[in-house]
């Protein structure tokens, strides 16, 4: 049986946006960015962060799927400027680099 998404993840679908690392370097300098790895669903990291879901958001913290946007990364970001995807849930930015066809 598969399962339907949740009435959040939906929402917060809806409100997830293609974005540039300029837009987001606000978010970067007041450490409001956290770093969703390409393995895991930038939605589903979202929904849990935004129910406050400690256990899976404390392993996803624990094995580096999920992390502050550190000093190197944003380095990264802005000499390669990829699209990103970003989703609020406040008072974090979430975002995650789109998948290359």
């Amino acid at each position: 049986m598969i399962q339907e998404p949740s009435t959040l993840y939906a929402k917060l679908l809806g409100e997830t946006a293609s974005i540039r690392w300029e837009e987001l370097q606000p978010f970067f300098a007041r450490g409001a960015l956290l770093w969703v790895e390409p393995a895991l669903d930038l939605i589903a990291a979202a929904e849990a962060v935004a129910e406050n879901q400690a256990g899976k958001v404390a392993a996803w913290l624990a094995s580096g799927e999920l992390a502050k946007v550190s000093e190197s990364r944003a380095l990264d970001l802005f000499e390669r400027d990829p699209t990103l995807w970003a989703v609020v849930v406040s008072p974090w930015v979430m975002i995650q680099e789109r998948a290359t066809k």
